[in-house]
């Protein structure tokens, strides 16, 4: 099969072969995922003790400042019981070499900082917590 392939603004032809499954070479302790059937899958527990936390942590979003990327912390700024203006800046993370500043979505009192200098964070974690 021929392809062209586009790289800073030059266009390349190039040839693919595509192999069948049975030629690719085999990846010691790898084993591709089997999609299961529908009816295989466990169905989550719907008790209500489960759904009580998430039910709290929504009801409060507008009291949580999250981490917009996946990073790492490099500066903490906030501390608990700190006043804090809309947009003042609460930390800085690092997310493949380029920072990001967490700013406060809004105005309020810090009541618990979740993370510390040099703490690995998931997007959407809650890094900060206003009262």
């Amino acid at each position: 099969m021929k392809l062209q392939v586009g790289i800073d603004g030059k266009t390349y032809e190039v040839e693919v072969e595509v192999l069948e499954d049975d030629a690719l070479p085999s990846h010691p302790g790898y084993a591709p995922a089997q999609p299961q059937p529908a009816a295989a899958r466990p169905a989550p527990a719907a008790s209500p003790q489960a759904q009580a936390p998430a039910a709290v942590e929504v009801a409060g979003e507008d009291k949580l400042c999250r981490s917009p990327v996946t990073g790492v912390v490099i500066k903490v700024n906030a501390t608990p019981g700190q006043a804090v203006q809309a947009n003042d800046l609460l930390m800085v993370l690092e997310a493949m070499k380029m920072e990001t500043n967490v700013t406060a979505p809004c105005a309020g009192k810090v009541k618990s900082v979740r993370v510390a200098q040099g703490d690995s964070v998931k997007t959407n974690q809650v890094v900060v917590e206003f009262e």
